[in-house]
């Protein structure tokens, strides 16, 4: 599958941790969108996640493309006191870097023979094991046993129509809950605007819609397909706005990595001539605002 250069990975992986191959991701950089991340997600559709198992337990949950456990770490107290997560990435660097970072996030972690983590985390039991996969691969593996909650997040903009109905055949078979967060749905804008600002916008969604590993992507219209497809199959879908809304000075080296990685990513598709994309790229830029959309699919 393709790897994405360095500076592409911050928007080629426009998440917080990928399942695509783009294995090398720095951890470090995971770690500095993790509060954008958590603060955009839309409240109203985590309350109705959190009230659909509210009577529950425990739950078993996979997580695709988990990064570092930035999906588990958001969700943990939604979810019942007994959780067990299926951390599911490509990359083993990243599935290393989640086992540290959750262990140090947890109030208490013991890993186990077959590395596996048991965490507590305030008055959550969880347990957590790691798997490394190909989602080209046969998806049944990863859903053994089958989970009460599939879950990803900033993850399918990059994948292909095929990959998601495929999917969305693997979760509706198993009657499972379907909970995904910023997905990217193709909206920018940036401070000081420029009068380039569109023109940049329309060439990076236009990139956004090649290959990033499982087949031509679905870019900005994820979340359209997402709701679409699950609709077809009788389920009942919830959706709301997860922007990152960034600010400088608090975000600001954020911002700085956002515009370069957006710029490279464009300057790839050779819409905008480079005395335009120069322009841009001298701005220094104190604000982002980039589109996201969470989506809950809940069977009858």
């Amino acid at each position: 599958m393709k790897r994405p250069g360095a500076l592409r990975q911050l928007w080629l992986a426009f998440a917080h941790d990928r399942q695509i191959d783009v294995s090398g991701f720095d951890p470090t950089w995971l770690a500095l969108r993790e509060p954008a991340d958590h603060r955009s997600r839309n409240q109203d559709v985590a309350d109705a996640l959190a009230a659909r198992f509210a009577l529950r337990d425990s739950v078993n949950v996979v997580d695709l493309g988990c990064g570092t456990g930035s999906n588990l770490r958001a969700m943990a107290e939604l979810l019942p006191k007994n959780q067990s997560w299926t951390l599911v990435d490509h990359d083993p660097a990243l599935l290393t870097a989640a086992r540290s970072t959750l262990a140090g996030w947890a109030d208490q972690a013991t890993q186990n023979a077959n590395g596996a983590l048991s965490l507590n985390f305030r008055d959550r039991a969880i347990h957590v094991r790691f798997v490394q996969f190909d989602l080209n691969d046969e998806l049944g593996d990863i859903f053994d046993p089958t989970p009460d909650l599939v879950t990803a997040a900033a993850f399918f903009d990059l994948a292909s129509q095929s990959f998601i109905e495929r999917l969305i055949r693997a979760v509706v078979s198993r009657q499972a809950i379907f909970y995904t967060v910023l997905t990217y749905n193709g909206i920018q804008h940036w401070t000081p605007r420029r009068p380039a600002d569109n023109q940049m916008t329309s060439a990076f969604n236009r990139h956004q819609v090649t290959d990033k590993g499982l087949g031509p992507a679905a870019g900005p219209m994820a979340p359209d397909l997402l709701a679409d497809q699950f609709k077809m199959a009788g389920y009942s879908i919830l959706e709301g706005d997860s922007p990152w809304q960034l600010s400088a000075p608090g975000d600001a080296k954020l911002i700085v990595d956002l515009a370069v990685g957006f710029a490279d990513a464009v300057a790839e598709t050779g819409q905008v001539d480079d005395k335009t994309l120069a322009a841009w790229r001298a701005v220094a830029r104190t604000g982002a605002f980039v589109g996201h959309t969470d989506t809950l699919a809940l069977p009858a």
